[in-house]
C-alpha cells in the first residue's frame, strides 16, 4: 500500500513552517521539488569530508572519482542506456546549448530543423539560436486548435530530407500534456536527422529508456526528482563520434570530452543517493533497473488518483478555466488553468501572490513555454500552474480549492 505519510517523513521540508506558523504546501513541483533527508546527507557528507576534483590520489580524490563513476552508472539506469553514454552539466538548458554548438557545426542555408510548439523554450531557443546563426529554415510543429497538443498531420512535409534535427518534449511543464513521440522518431530516423528529446518534466512522473526510445540526445534534471542542481544527457553513439567543444587540454575521451569544466561531484553524491531513495520506493527486491520500473509503476498510480481528485475539483467551479486535456490519461500531474469571474479573468500574479502569503507555493507565468501562452492569448498574463509529486497528498488538493473558492468570493 502506497504510504504518503512515510514518504513525507523523508522530507525536511513538510516540518519547516514560516514565521506566521504556517505549514509550507508546494504546488510547484514542475519548477523543482522537495529534497529528501538522504539526498542532503550524501551531499553533506561529500563536502564536509571528501571535496576534491578528480585525478587525486588521496582519499578525498578517490572516493571523489568513485562517486563520479556510480553516479554515472546510476544515471544511465535512470535514463535508461549505458553509463558511458551518459553526459553530465550544469543543468539541461546549459547542455542544450553546448550541444546545439557540436550539431549544427555544419548546418547551411537550405538546411532545416523542426521544433516543437508545445516545449518549455530551452528546447528550442538552444536549437533556434544556432539555426539562425547557420541560415536554415526553422519549422515548427504546431498546436492543436485548442492548444492541448501537438497537431502531427503535418509530419511528412515537416520532417524532409534537408531536415538536420527535430527536437521535442516527451510532455509539456504547463499542459501536462504526454506527447504521442513515436510517429515523430519514425519519421525523422527516415530522413537521417537528429532526434532530441526533452524529458526534464515527463521523467519524473514516468520511466524512460533512451536506448529503446531510438533518440540522439535526451535531456533530463535531478533537482525535479527530488535531487540537486545537476542536468545529464543520454548521448546516442554518433553525437559522441562528434568532435567536442572543450579546453584544448581536456580528454579526448568520451563522454568526459562534452563535460565542460569542474563537475558538482557533490550533486552527484546526492544524485547516488537520489536514485536509492527512488528504487527503494519500488521495494528491495530485484535489480535496480527492476525496483525503478517498480517505483514508477506505483508512483503513477498514485499520482494519477490525485490527478483525478484535482479535475473533479475543478470542473465543480463553474470560476475555473483548465488549458489543456480535461482528463487523466495522456498526461503528467501538472496543470495550467485561470480563474475568472464576471467574465474577466483574474489576474494570476495576484493570486500567486496571495496564496504565497498563506505559505502555499502556487506560481505564475508562461514558465518558458512561450508558444503555448502565444497560441492560448495568455502572453501578458500567463497562467497559474499547479503540479504534484509523489509526495503530493489529497488533503492538499482538498486546502487549494478552499483557498481557490475564498479568494474568489473575496474579490
Amino acid at each position: 500500500m502506497y504510504n504518503v505519510t512515510k514518504i513525507r517523513e523523508q522530507f525536511l521540508a513538510f516540518s519547516c513552517k514560516d514565521k506566521q506558523g504556517q505549514t509550507p504546501i508546494f504546488f510547484d513541483g514542475p519548477g523543482g521539488s522537495q529534497v529528501p533527508k538522504a539526498v542532503i546527507q550524501a551531499m553533506g557528507d561529500y563536502l564536509g569530508c571528501y571535496n576534491s576534483n578528480m585525478g587525486g590520489h588521496a582519499d578525498a580524490g578517490r572516493r571523489t572519482s568513485t562517486i563520479s563513476a556510480t553516479a554515472r552508472k546510476m544515471a544511465g539506469a535512470w535514463l535508461g542506456c549505458p553509463a558511458e553514454q551518459v553526459v553530465f552539466g550544469l543543468n539541461s538548458t546549459s547542455l542544450m546549448f553546448q550541444f546545439s554548438r557540436v550539431l549544427s557545426r555544419d548546418w547551411q542555408a537550405g538546411d532545416n530543423i523542426v521544433l516543437s510548439s508545445i516545449d518549455h523554450f530551452s528546447n528550442v531557443s538552444s536549437w533556434q539560436t544556432a539555426g539562425i546563426d547557420k541560415g536554415v529554415e526553422i519549422r515548427r510543429i504546431p498546436l492543436t486548435a485548442d492548444g492541448s497538443t501537438l497537431d502531427l498531420q503535418s509530419l511528412e512535409t515537416l520532417i524532409d530530407e534537408n531536415t538536420r534535427l527535430v527536437a521535442v518534449s516527451l510532455a509539456s511543464n504547463v499542459l501536462g500534456t504526454r506527447t504521442h513521440i513515436s510517429p515523430i522518431i519514425e519519421r525523422t530516423k527516415a530522413v537521417g536527422a537528429f532526434m532530441v528529446v526533452d524529458t526534464v518534466h515527463a521523467i519524473v512522473h514516468e520511466k524512460v529508456n533512451a536506448t529503446q526510445m531510438g533518440c540522439d540526445l535526451l535531456f533530463a534534471s535531478s533537482y525535479k526528482l527530488g535531487g540537486a542542481h545537476l542536468g545529464m544527457a543520454y548521448a546516442s553513439n554518433r553525437v559522441l563520434d562528434l568532435p567536442a567543444y572543450k579546453v584544448e587540454p581536456a580528454t579526448e575521451i568520451r563522454p568526459f570530452a562534452f563535460e565542460q569544466g569542474t563537475q558538482s561531484f557533490e550533486a552527484k553524491a546526492g544524485m547516488i543517493a537520489l536514485i536509492e531513495y527512488w528504487a527503494n520506493l519500488g521495494g528491495i527486491d530485484g535489480t535496480l533497473d527492476e525496483r525503478l520500473q517498480q517505483a514508477y509503476t506505483i508512483v503513477q498510480q498514485y499520482e494519477q488518483g490525485l490527478s483525478k481528485l484535482f479535475l473533479e475539483y475543478a470542473n465543480q467551479r463553474p470560476y475555473f478555466i483548465l488549458y489543456g486535456k480535461n482528463t487523466t490519461e495522456g498526461r503528467t500531474p501538472t496543470f495550467a488553468f485561470n480563474l475568472v469571474k464576471d467574465g474577466k479573468v483574474l489576474d494570476p500574479a495576484n493570486i500567486a501572490k496571495w496564496f504565497g502569503e498563506r505559505n502555499v507555493a502556487l506560481p505564475s507565468g508562461n514558465f518558458y513555454a512561450l508558444d503555448v501562452v502565444r497560441h492560448l492569448d495568455l502572453v501578458e498574463t500567463g497562467f497559474l500552474r499547479v503540479g504534484f509529486l509523489h509526495y503530493s497528498t489529497a488533503d492538499e488538493i482538498h486546502r487549494l480549492f478552499e483557498l481557490l473558492d475564498e479568494y474568489v468570493q473575496s474579490i
